[in-house]
């Protein structure tokens, strides 16, 4: 394995040494909404200079289970229509937000040159499995139902997310291939979790840096999908996959997702599925947002709003 980036390195080093110095309870001895709090601050704080010229639009729509807030991000200058992104933030299905990811959709944005939307979508406990699955078809449904409002051409919509996310817009992909009037364009799946198995090496090795075995465990245990009739939704690489939209699959090298990534990859292209997978070697999981930590983020950013302009802008 590729040693990790040094930037990422003095700062996992650096966080450490605070954690030693003022340790904290394990996770699964923590309030999911202590959790929540304490991700949105550590990853705002590690992604202040995204793009400014892209505007924002706060709004709700209309779901299976109430509402359901999104964020619309508008590059300064774009015609219409454009191609949409909708994205699902990652964060184990438990932690999460808009906030934690702004600054990334505000790079797919600017970078992708296309619209992004944003879905806040249910998070467990309080909403347990399949509630936030359900908002995610929702609200893709709705971006195609309501493209002419977003400024958006149907033809180029594509669904995307990270980690949990990713499993998200896996699922979604899944979901419509075979909906004649709503069909992607594409998927851009970051490091995705694709299986609900703990059976790749990655799995079984890679602890850490930064998704640890121990937060996996802890998601699995809130989210309570286990023995749910639905329960396949978490594991898009065991679906029937023919006719799903072309994707890109991206994988970090010190993550313990980066197996079944690459291992969906391959599932989709002997599906028939056009399908990209790149890894990052040097980068670990959550990479996309925490970009102020190394220029390597910016690096790879930018490739991957290239990747999603050519395929919607």
């Amino acid at each position: 394995m590729s040693e990790i980036d040094p930037h990422f390195r003095s700062h996992l080093e650096a966080q450490a040494k605070q954690a030693a110095d003022n340790p904290l309870p394990p996770i699964d001895q923590l309030p999911p909404e202590m959790v929540r709090a304490g991700y949105r601050a550590q990853r705002q704080s590690q992604d202040q200079n995204a793009p400014k010229d892209v505007e924002v639009r706060d709004f709700a729509i209309p779901g299976p289970h109430g509402e359901i807030p999104v964020r619309l991000y508008e590059p300064q200058g774009l015609g219409k229509p454009s191609g949409l992104l909708v994205y699902f933030h990652g964060g184990g299905w438990v932690i999460g937000d808009l906030e934690t990811h702004d600054g990334h959709c505000r790079r797919m944005a600017r970078w992708g040159n296309c619209r992004v939307m944003a879905v806040d979508y249910r998070l467990a406990p309080e909403h347990p499995f399949p509630k936030g699955h359900d908002d995610a078809l929702a609200a893709a449904k709705w971006a195609f139902d309501h493209a002419g409002e977003l400024g958006v051409d149907r033809q180029r919509i594509a669904v995307g997310g990270d980690s949990a996310g990713g499993n998200l817009a896996a699922t979604v992909a899944i979901d419509l291939k075979d909906d004649p009037d709503r069909q992607l364009a594409f998927q851009l799946l970051l490091y995705p979790a694709t299986t609900s198995e703990w059976t790749t090496p990655s799995r079984q090795t890679l602890d850490g840096p930064v998704l640890t075995f121990q937060a996996m465990r802890w998601f699995e245990k809130l989210l309570a999908a286990g023995g749910h009739p639905e329960a396949h939704r978490l594991s898009p690489i065991d679906r029937a996959l023919r006719g799903a939209a072309p994707a890109l699959i991206v994988t970090a090298g010190h993550d313990c997702l980066k197996d079944e990534g690459y291992a969906y990859a391959e599932r989709l292209k002997q599906a028939g599925v056009e399908a990209r997978h790149v890894e990052y070697p040097h980068l670990p999981h959550d990479f996309y947002i925490m970009a102020d930590i190394s220029p390597a983020v910016i690096e790879a950013s930018r490739q991957t709003a290239e990747a999603l302009q050519a395929a919607i802008g």
